[in-house]
């Protein structure tokens, strides 16, 4: 008797339930560490049954980063989109992500901790990525157009993201020795607004 095949419900179920053990052994042991058998045996089946609903593990590591990139990004547009004014954004998108990657840290590392040498080819980790991008240039914009910055948009976009990057790792690895993250963003955000001759947007709020 010939198998049933599955509804599109129970194959969306199916990949969702591949991708969530991938997520754990990307994780748990960095992607090149994880082989397409070891997630069937995760998941609990035959070690073919995976690449019926997928090319490679690199074709399950793009969707979940895509996904990461998305989860990110709809939380700094949140972020904005609720801010009453030019220039409280830059305060609640840096809010919003530092909440972000202490929430969903495996998510956060998906996102940066695991490059694929051929993004390219996979159109929806491109778009969720520009996404991202673009959401740590918008705001600044908005507030370049209220006349509270000056300068280059994505220039000054990827200089506050670079910072929060490189507070929250440290912070997420007990890197700073006993500093405080907040304290030290919001010194260092201070400082990168002296330098452009702006008024900072509401940090000590």
């Amino acid at each position: 008797m010939a198998k049933k095949a599955k509804t599109e419900a129970e194959i969306a179920e199916f990949r969702n339930r591949v991708c969530d053990a991938a997520t754990r052994l990307f994780i748990e042991r960095g992607p090149q560490n994880v082989t397409m058998r070891q997630i069937a045996s995760e998941v609990g089946v035959s070690p073919m049954t995976p690449y019926r609903y997928f090319q490679d593990k690199e074709e399950i590591l793009a969707i979940v980063r895509a996904e990461a990139f998305h989860r990110f990004s709809e939380t700094l547009e949140n972020a904005v989109a609720n801010a009453p004014d030019a220039r409280s954004k830059g305060r609640a998108v840096g809010d919003a992500y530092v909440h972000f990657a202490k929430t969903y840290p495996s998510a956060y590392q998906l996102i940066f901790s695991f490059a694929q040498q051929d993004e390219d080819q996979y159109p929806e980790l491109v778009d969720a990525n520009a996404r991202a991008q673009k959401a740590m240039v918008n705001y600044v914009e908005e507030m370049i157009a209220a006349g509270l910055l000056e300068g280059d948009a994505q220039l000054i976009g990827y200089m506050f993201w670079a910072t929060l990057h490189g507070i929250v790792v440290l912070e997420l690895a007990s890197g700073l020795r006993g500093m405080n993250g907040d304290t030290l963003r919001e010194k260092i955000m201070r400082t990168l607004y002296a330098g452009m001759k702006v008024l900072p947007p509401h940090l000590d709020d």
